[in-house]
């Protein structure tokens, strides 16, 4: 789509005029979609500034299919419309200058550095062992393999050093991928559509630093594996550095092929632990602070309960954060988090065994808000669109079936209703369930969900 500048802002101004209308919230639209902008079209992908890293993740999580339908109304071309910050935007464009025939769409994340990195005794060695890495590639642990579950900092470190790298020495070539993504090329390649270049032959002339991640998914790829170990064995006779990640220790990897397992153990293999509340809780008071809050308008208690309920997966605490700010933002404006609103807005991603999060009313009506998209203030409250008051009385229905609770009881819990205004509410989900299937569905999965 070869359009000026003139053009494109535009063609923008169009989709923000759709994606306003379609909201029909100012709120959520001035807090995520004002001040965005086309970056770039390249071919079918489309570059989105946001606002600010929330709006980012919100934007990606919330609205995505909203914005590719306007994009779509507007252009008439299905854009794979995505949405990043301006430094990030800035480092694309620096990287489709030189794009290798091999991985183009490869590329570090510049959020991951060692000074974004919170340290506790959970990962204290693998973050020492990095960092002396970076400083000095090739020539100390080599390779490096960090292996843990999930969510728990292997890929932020193992991209802070290839960042670390590229500031000090830019004239090391790194890359940084996936296991997957080998794995794509490397089909590519076998198939002929690469031809004019050997694989083996790029990272020869193409990596200084090699950042692998998730190497267990190249087991039971045979063909895939003895590539890998040509290049592997190729970048460390030249001294150049390698750095991979795994869910478990080598020894542990059923599968491997025994020569990368001996070669993966004979560099320096470590651990990374899931993090103990105090790690835990300075991870969410700097992701706090880089969504641009001050941590002083959080309770203390809130850190505490967030930090040691969403400890085991680190993606899982910043996804009940951003839970939080967006039923803040989206549904109950507030300057001060405290520990109710935290169970409120995030009471849906509490376990049942939480003493806190035992089946409730305010637990049902938050499940019925999660799945809807919604507040659980807008559910007791008194806007009657046809959305809110169809999930207002699904929420009805599962307190009367689940809970047993008198008429009266669900009506005053749900904005001082009346018994006769409850009970109606609950009888239009039985006579929906006996003959509509999408209904039966909606109260299968929340039950599931609310009986976990």
């Amino acid at each position: 789509m070869n359009s000026t500048v003139s053009e494109i802002a535009q063609l923008w101004d169009h989709v923000l005029l759709k994606i306003h209308d379609r909201l029909n919230d100012q709120r959520v639209y001035d807090s995520f979609f004002d001040k965005t902008y086309i970056d770039s079209l390249d071919g079918s992908t489309m570059i989105v500034v946001a606002n600010s890293a929330l709006a980012t993740v919100i934007i990606s999580s919330r609205y995505q299919t909203l914005v590719d339908d306007c994009v779509e109304e507007v252009t008439g071309t299905n854009f794979q419309v995505q949405f990043v910050e301006k430094s990030e935007a800035k480092k694309l464009q620096g990287e489709k200058k030189e794009k290798p025939s091999f991985f183009a769409d490869s590329h570090l994340d510049p959020r991951f550095t060692f000074e974004s990195f919170v340290v506790g005794d959970s990962n204290r060695e693998a973050y020492q062992a990095a960092l002396m890495i970076s400083k000095d590639p090739g020539n100390l642990f080599n390779p490096l393999l960090l292996h843990s579950d999930s969510g728990l900092g292997k890929t932020h470190l193992m991209q802070a050093i290839g960042n670390a790298i590229r500031e000090r020495m830019p004239s090391k070539k790194v890359l940084y991928i996936a296991a997957a993504d080998f794995f794509d090329e490397y089909v590519k390649f076998a198939q002929g559509y690469k031809e004019e270049q050997s694989l083996s032959q790029f990272f020869r002339s193409n990596v200084d630093c090699l950042l692998i991640d998730d190497i267990q998914f190249l087991i039971g790829k045979k063909k895939t594996l003895e590539m890998f170990f040509v290049i592997f064995s190729d970048l460390e006779k030249a001294g150049k550095q390698i750095v991979i990640t795994a869910d478990q220790h080598p020894n542990l990897i059923d599968g491997l092929d025994d020569r990368l397992r001996t070669r993966f153990s004979a560099g320096l293999v470590l651990p990374i632990h899931r993090p103990d509340l105090a790690t835990s809780s300075e991870i969410l008071r700097r992701k706090i602070t880089a969504s641009g809050l001050d941590v002083k308008d959080f309770d203390e208690e809130v850190i505490s309960f967030l930090a040691s309920r969403f400890s085991n997966d680190v993606r899982e605490l910043e996804g009940a954060l951003n839970r939080l700010l967006f039923r803040t933002i989206n549904g109950n404006p507030t300057k001060h988090f405290t520990i109710d609103v935290a169970l409120e807005a995030i009471q849906g991603f509490v376990s049942a065994t939480d003493e806190k999060a035992r089946l409730s009313e305010s637990r049902i009506v938050a499940a019925v808000a999660d799945y809807y998209s919604l507040t659980p203030s807008q559910l007791t409250g008194k806007i009657r669109t046809s959305q809110i008051a169809s999930a207002r009385h699904i929420a009805m229905y599962l307190i009367k079936s689940m809970l047993q609770l008198p008429f009266t009881k669900i009506g005053q819990y749900f904005g001082g209703r009346d018994h006769a205004t409850a009970m109606k509410g609950v009888e239009k989900v039985e006579k929906a369930l006996k003959f509509d299937p999408e209904m039966r569905k909606v109260i299968d999965e929340l039950k599931a969900k609310l009986n976990k």
